[in-house]
């Protein structure tokens, strides 16, 4: 059982430390290391609280930034698709 708490302590923190270094969104996270957004978004927003409290706060500032521009990244999404079109 220990075993499999730091297997998801490791990744938490994989995930945290990439999001906070690169300013990634949880969509790019995901496609960087190839698994789903749940998992990302679950280990950030759930275990990670408790795993780590201090990068969790950090991770929680670039989640709530992208969370406050993505109507901005969308908006650009379908600008870019028309445009092609």
């Amino acid at each position: 059982m220990n075993n499999y708490n730091s297997k998801f302590r490791e990744r938490s923190e994989l995930f945290a430390e990439y999001i906070v270094e690169n300013n990634a969104t949880v969509r790019q996270t995901a496609h960087f290391f190839a698994i789903s957004k749940s998992t990302v978004h679950k280990d950030l927003v759930t275990k990670l609280r408790y795993i780590n409290p201090s990068l969790y706060s950090e991770v929680k500032k670039v989640l709530d930034t992208n969370k406050a521009e993505r109507h901005l990244r969308g908006g650009e999404a379908t600008k870019r698709k028309y445009k092609n079109i």
